[in-house]
């Protein structure tokens, strides 16, 4: 048996289906910590043995003692580092998933999976391997592939326009990512990143690219825009990150994959964060933080974090597969809508007619795929809200 902590209504049939030797119990959200003993962390739950699952660091300190005290294997689980054909999750099934026996693969706080598999292995003794790292960051460099695929692409070099000095590019990122919480010790805010990059680049152009949720109004931001706009200039176009980096001299950022993007293509970087790809000789560390004292080449840390640490699935069928045959899915995606969301449950009229008249709601102060998923999974989608408000809301109209 598998605890579910913090499991999505969206994600759940996509969990069984990837792994379908586990027998799933998928635990309520903002479920009291009275409520939660009396049904499920019970004497009887703890001699059945079951793992415990949790979605990024979301464990409840209730579930973490009742684990602790029976003995029980607590795994993190996390998107992969390639995830799908589409510009962003979209609530789509993950083309891979980091599952991790300590932390997430972004927690600086403490080792996680990934860093002592990065610490620990032999990468000399396995030639193969590094040669399919060569090999599989040559074929994303090509075709521009990266985490989130899909988005247009114009000329290589034309997003900036014509580079007349040195160009240094600052990536921003949602401010609540708990990369941001986790991984950063001295500094995690964006605007302090990006003055220092204008500081120590005074003769170069400074570009700061907002987090594209950001952007598109579905994150909100305390950065200031106006504010940086006196001192750098500011890109908000929708690009992918290959097109982003084509023209640029050096990277900074807090704790963003696109730093492990950029090192791809041989551009130096400067992280203030600890995010997994710092520590190892290949960037410009600025967190303070000394703890990984290996130096690996790039062809070794690619192979640890993208060949060795994911499981990689096929989102259809849910075989696993390997890390070549992902690719070739963001080559050749299957582009089902996002919204046919497996697992929806069969609605009585009033739920249906109550959705409907909630969604439009839904679509105005949220996004057009927050009222479809509100369509297709009412109670859930307000059981599932961190507002209280909004929960009451939900038993009222869903219960």
């Amino acid at each position: 048996m598998t605890l579910g902590i913090h499991i999505h209504a969206w994600k759940q049939a996509i969990l069984r289906r990837y792994f379908p030797e586990r027998d799933f119990v998928f635990l309520p959200f903002h479920c009291s910590p009275r409520v939660l003993c009396r049904r499920w962390l019970t004497p009887d739950m703890a001699a059945r043995r079951p793992d415990i699952l949790v979605w990024s660091l979301n464990l409840p300190p209730h579930v973490e003692d009742f684990a602790q005290r029976a003995g029980l294997n607590i795994l993190v689980m996390e998107d992969g580092f390639i995830r799908s054909a589409r510009p962003n999750a979209s609530r789509t099934p993950p083309l891979s998933l980091a599952l991790d026996s300590r932390t997430a693969y972004f927690d600086a706080r403490t080792p996680s999976d990934l860093e002592r598999l990065l610490e620990t292995h032999d990468f000399e003794a396995d030639p193969l391997l590094l040669e399919r790292a060569v090999v599989g960051m040559q074929v994303m460099l090509a075709r521009g592939l990266s985490k989130y695929n899909g988005a247009a692409l114009t000329a290589a070099g034309s997003l900036y326009g014509e580079k007349t000095r040195p160009r240094i590019l600052v990536v921003g990122q949602v401010d609540d990512d708990a990369s941001i919480r986790f991984g950063c010790t001295r500094m995690r805010a964006q605007d302090e990143l990006v003055r220092l990059a204008v500081t120590e680049n005074p003769d170069a152009e400074v570009i700061f690219r907002p987090h594209p949720d950001v952007v598109a109004g579905v994150r909100p931001s305390r950065v200031d825009l106006q504010d940086l706009a006196k001192i750098c200039r500011i890109s908000t176009e929708r690009a992918p990150i290959a097109e982003a980096l084509s023209t640029v001299d050096r990277v900074y950022t807090l704790t963003s994959l696109a730093g492990f993007e950029a090192l791809m293509r041989r551009i130096p970087v400067t992280v203030a964060g600890y995010p997994f790809y710092a520590g190892w000789g290949l960037t410009d560390d600025r967190s303070g933080m000394t703890r990984r004292r290996r130096r690996l080449s790039l062809e070794a840390l690619f192979a640890g974090a993208y060949l060795l640490y994911p499981r990689y699935f096929d989102p259809q069928i849910g075989l696993p597969i390997d890390f070549e045959r992902a690719l070739g899915h963001l080559q050749s995606p299957d582009d089902r809508a996002a919204i046919e969301w497996e697992g929806a449950p069969q609605k009585g009229a009033w739920t249906r007619l109550a959705a409907q008249l909630v969604s439009p709601v839904v679509a105005r102060v949220a996004t057009q795929e927050d009222a479809a998923y509100c369509r297709a999974f009412p109670a859930s989608f307000f059981r599932e809200r961190p507002e209280r408000a909004l929960r009451l809301l939900g038993r009222l109209l869903f219960s």
